[in-house]
């Protein structure tokens, strides 16, 4: 499932409180989709590494109770207590922790309590952990303890990915990249040898190197760092193409036609001319745009216009665009 269903999946279900477990490989974005859920529905979430826990963390310490003579289960003071309401306890790695400490997590998952602890009703249980095929420390998950979750299979999307990045405000090159190189989002190969690889993850990271606007020397080993050699090879080498872009100002004023032949340059230049348009474009700079696209090449005039679309911005009333559906209609999806 790409992310925007497994996002709709998991608020379906956590409003039930069914516990859910999201499988998929690193860096993709699982634990970031539970958190967005959280901060958009106005709720806690707590985040925990099983990996990083002892089998009595979960359940507590035992000690004992002089007046009532008897032994008592402290619970773990990272559990929910009740003081806040709504929340998603998010179990992070759960299929690499000790199979003891899976174990522990078998009544929690199902009955909602462990030991004496009790997870208040308003919080919903969401698992999630690496495929074994991943090449990660993983244990197998005993069967009990599989057939207590939903299982959903999360896979890597560029349009889920790009959006994300948009909102985000992930530098214009990167962005532009994935557009021009789909195939450079994800490039984890289990039977790599190689420390660093390309993950949402790691093009965040990547993000970060830019903005920290390191000296040239220390660009393309900072991002072979992040991406792997090749890769990082390629992105830089894309990203020399923006010096070479017409002026954006001058092509919503209309006052030029100039377009790069370059096609690294014609992504950027595209992704940074949809990326400009927002609530305070006028109406004559829409159209200008729009009247630009038609002196670029088909797959790329199409490119600006679906972006604009995507955003809900209207077109259907300019007038540049009954010249621009006689051009490209048959191009578009």
């Amino acid at each position: 499932m790409n992310p925007q269903k497994i996002k709709r999946s998991v608020e379906h279900l956590c409003e039930r409180k069914v516990p859910i477990f999201l499988w998929g490989p690193p860096g993709i974005g699982k634990s970031s989709i539970i958190s967005q859920i959280a901060r958009e529905k106005g709720i806690a979430c707590i985040d925990l590494r099983l990996s990083l826990l002892d089998p009595t963390d979960l359940r507590g310490i035992p000690f004992f109770d002089a007046n009532a003579q008897t032994a008592i289960w402290a619970p773990a003071s990272f559990l929910p207590d009740g003081s806040i309401k709504e929340g998603i306890l998010f179990l992070d790695e759960l299929n690499t922790a000790a199979p003891m400490v899976q174990a522990s997590a078998y009544q929690l998952i199902l009955d909602r309590k462990i030991g004496e602890y009790k997870l208040p009703d308003g919080w919903a249980i969401v698992a999630a952990g690496n495929r074994e095929s991943d090449k990660g420390v993983v244990f197998r998950m005993a069967a009990p303890l599989a057939n207590r979750f939903i299982h959903l299979d999360m896979e890597v999307n560029v349009d889920d990915w790009r959006s994300w990045a948009i909102s985000s405000n992930i530098d214009l090159s990167i962005i532009s990249f994935i557009s021009y190189r789909p195939d450079a989002l994800f490039t984890f190969n289990t039977h790599s040898d190689s420390k660093a690889f390309a993950t949402p993850r790691t093009w965040a990271y990547v993000n970060e190197i830019l903005l920290s606007t390191p000296e040239d020397d220390l660009l393309m080993p900072l991002i072979s760092g992040a991406i792997g050699e090749e890769l990082a090879a390629s992105f830089l080498g894309f990203k020399s193409v923006v010096k070479d872009l017409p002026d954006m100002n001058a092509i919503f004023e209309g006052t030029t036609t100039e377009t790069p032949t370059d096609t690294s340059a014609l992504h950027i230049l595209c992704t940074a001319l949809t990326l400009k348009v927002n609530d305070e474009t006028r109406t004559k700079e829409l159209d200008n745009l729009v009247t630009y696209s038609l002196n670029l090449p088909g797959e790329f005039a199409v490119m600006i216009i679906q972006d604009l679309r995507q955003r809900n911005i209207e077109l259907d009333y300019l007038k540049s665009w009954p010249l621009w559906m006689k051009k490209f209609n048959t191009l578009l999806r």
